[in-house]
């Protein structure tokens, strides 16, 4: 139990050092895991601070959430100025050549994943708007899916509404400005009464500051505070970690947060009453970092639980668990405190590996996978291995996990997902295949147990997840099929 305890606290340092890599061998193959589509960070002070470093510190907490393009907006002297450009945080940080340009009161940012749409820099957040001077006025960044867009932007663009994107983010944008006569509050609660979908937003005037969260609360936001001054709003509690805020709370579903230019600190006003907070699951599961708490309810403490869980759903008799990591290991932990079994970390990953390679030939991408994931094979060879995953979502990944431990001389390999089947595509935020390539959609588990070539297979049921999250009221769409939202004309209108 001692080894085990060790354990949990190296996997969780770790992340203090480095960014998140979530499932490693996944990443080559980006139709075999659900991406999230991106991560937003907000600041506020009543005084001027170093706006340039704690933002990058904030957004390389959160960029396991997006690797493709990242971008900042900052006050400076009443003045908006912005950055944003393709690559990982701390590159884009790094060629940004006057950090004091900078250095303001204010910053939101924004870092992105892009999904089969459109990877022109115009889509890259925060997106701003400007008035007839050429000045900005007004900067977001969103995480998540608007459902309505579409409808949206043809009566935008009926009123003469030009825009520069092919964006929902934009959609969002564009109402908030239309409305600013209105004023900051009442320009957002216009603009939340008219779109729909999955929404989290950080914004900013050239003097005040805003984060907003939809009325179902699917994708994450929270709240917290540097000190009696300066307050944080980011996708997850390890941004405020990285700039050294306190949690406060996660902002509520259909609620606003806002500064006042006559009023010192922050207000807050909900736009619904008694909203249900419909938070997306798959945060537990996947997305999220482990030492994150989102709806004071700490993550790895979740997926630890979905491991004891699935054992007692579906024990079997096996000489060590493993888990794929990073985010099978807390599951694996789990199952072994469970079970008895012992957990091992036997499979090494490489850390200094790059997101991919550009190979030419099938036979050499399939050996990548041993670049990515090697095996102690004196701890597995001839041994019932238990292998913990976060999830299947189309099954090559997985198939290639088995053909490592066979080749590595494993005895009997017992897959265990720590997630119910996924069988449907999620309209709220999330980028996932269509159903036709959702590999639990089309194979019943015996089907999908001889595909993998396995032992024996099970996947976490959905009565057990809702137990280990201690609720019903959160988004299964993925695992259901319904959704706290309908899905719209064309869910299919976003590359945000």
């Amino acid at each position: 139990m001692k080894d085990l305890q060790q354990h949990k606290v190296n996997y969780l340092n770790q992340f203090k050092e480095r960014t998140y890599g979530r499932n490693l061998l996944k990443s080559d193959d980006v139709f075999d895991a659900p991406s999230e589509e991106c991560g937003i960070f907000g600041l506020y002070s009543d005084t001027d601070l170093d706006t340039f470093s704690l933002s990058q510190f904030g957004l390389f907490a959160l960029q396991h959430r997006g690797q493709e393009a990242c971008g900042i907006s900052v006050i400076k002297n009443g003045k908006i100025v912005n950055v944003k450009d393709e690559g990982l945080v701390l590159d884009v940080y790094k060629n940004i050549r006057e950090p004091e340009t900078f250095m303001g009161n204010s910053a939101i940012g924004h870092t992105r994943y892009t999904t089969a749409g459109d990877k022109k820099k115009y889509n890259f957040q925060p997106f701003f708007a400007k008035n007839e001077y050429d000045q900005i006025i007004l900067s977001i960044a969103h995480n998540g899916n608007l459902t309505n867009a579409q409808e949206l932007k043809k009566e935008l663009e009926a009123e003469g509404v030009v825009f520069k994107a092919t964006s929902d983010s934009e959609v969002i944008l564009r109402l908030i400005q239309k409305n600013l006569d209105l004023g900051l509050r009442g320009a957002i609660k216009a603009t939340m009464e008219k779109i729909e979908g999955a929404y989290s937003v950080v914004g900013m005037t050239r003097n005040k500051f805003f984060a907003f969260r939809d009325f179902h609360g699917i994708r994450p936001l929270v709240l917290g505070a540097i000190d009696e001054k300066t307050f944080v709003a980011a996708s997850e509690s390890v941004a405020l970690d990285a700039v050294g805020a306190q949690y406060v709370r996660d902002i509520l579903p259909g609620e606003i947060v806002y500064t006042s230019e006559n009023e010192k600190g922050l207000k807050s006003f909900l736009v619904k009453e008694n909203c249900v907070n419909k938070i997306c699951a798959f945060e537990y599961i996947y997305f999220a970092r482990p030492d994150s708490v989102l709806e004071n309810i700490n993550v790895h403490e979740i997926r630890e639980k979905s491991g004891m869980k699935i054992w007692e759903q579906a024990p079997v008799e096996a000489d060590i668990v493993i888990g794929v990591p990073d985010s099978g290991v807390p599951a694996a932990i789990g199952f072994s405190i469970a079970s008895g079994i012992p957990f091992r970390p036997v499979l090494i990953k490489n850390r200094y590996i790059g997101r991919s390679f550009i190979v030419p030939t099938q036979e050499m991408r399939e050996r990548i996978v041993n670049l990515k994931l090697n095996p102690i094979l004196s701890e597995i060879k001839g041994k019932r291995v238990v292998i913990i995953d976060d999830s299947i979502v189309r099954g090559t990944t997985s198939k290639r996990l088995v053909k490592i431990l066979k080749d590595a001389g494993v005895k009997e390999i017992h897959f265990r997902s720590v997630s119910p089947p996924i069988i449907a595509p999620c309209y709220l935020g999330i980028d996932t295949p269509s159903k036709d390539d959702l590999i639990s959609a089309n194979m019943s588990v015996e089907e999908l147990r001889n595909y993998l070539g396995v032992d024996s297979l099970e996947f976490l049921s959905m009565d057990n997840l809702k137990v280990i999250l201690g609720s019903s009221n959160h988004c299964f769409g993925c695992f259901t099929e319904e959704y706290p939202v309908p899905a719209g004309p064309n869910p299919d209108y976003t590359d945000e």
